[in-house]
């Protein structure tokens, strides 16, 4: 599921980008009314949308207005505005939840998915996924070879999902690093990265090159 995130501040901006890649979604990002606006026309895989309120050309609330015009695409909006008016007003115009700063990642992550499974947009997230032979079911975070599970560290799970998010794309190994770092302090290293690797493709009982080494460059998932 591809994510639009619109905040003008870059840390808080680059934090949601790399947390939303951890858990497995497709992030697209935006600072200003106009670039949003301008992502989601350009955009059309775009399935849910994080909005601040105050932006440097305007607010959240007009970039809420035009999505109601055409879709009820899931929204829920970030703000550092914690009071009643606010929230009443997100509410109004259409938005389906909000959260206010500073937020802990796992509760935006749980309100996300809280909201996917009203919205009934959810379903993306719990469709099953073809790895070659191989069936992953999001919703369980199950890993399948045929009707047998193969059974993967939360590492491995999450280091497939990178690679299954950019499937057809070249990941340098600072990107894949990036897409695993953790919320809580946690990261990998570029040796352990290479562990990890080795022991999905073991796993994948890689005969057929799913996940493919770039020489002098990085990885790519084919499957």
């Amino acid at each position: 599921m591809k994510v639009l995130v619109v905040e003008d501040d870059k840390i808080i901006l680059e934090g949601l980008r790399y947390s939303l890649l951890g858990e497995g979604y497709e992030v697209v990002t935006a600072c200003s009314v106009e670039g949003a606006l301008e992502m989601l026309e350009m955009d059309r895989g775009i399935a849910f949308c994080l909005l601040d309120i105050m932006l440097p050309d305007g607010t959240g609330y007009e970039i809420c207005r035009k999505i109601r015009e055409k879709s009820r695409m899931p929204i829920l909006f970030l703000t550092a505005c914690d009071d009643e008016v606010n929230t009443v007003m997100a509410l109004e115009l259409g938005a389906d939840d909000y959260i206010a700063k500073p937020f802990r990642v796992r509760e935006l992550m749980a309100r996300m998915k809280a909201i996917l499974r009203r919205t009934g947009e959810y379903q993306e997230q719990e469709a099953l996924t073809k790895i070659g032979r191989f069936t992953l079911n999001p919703k369980t975070g199950k890993l399948y070879d045929k009707e047998t599970e193969v059974v993967l560290t939360a590492m491995e799970y999450k280091l497939l999902l990178v690679f299954l998010n950019h499937r057809g794309q070249i990941l340098t190994r600072q990107q894949i690093l990036s897409c695993l770092w953790d919320e809580v302090g946690d990261f990998v290293n570029d040796n352990t990265l290479s562990v990890y690797i080795k022991r999905l493709r073991a796993k994948l009982e890689d005969e057929n090159n799913l996940i493919q080494t770039v020489r002098g460059i990085g990885y790519r998932m084919e499957a």
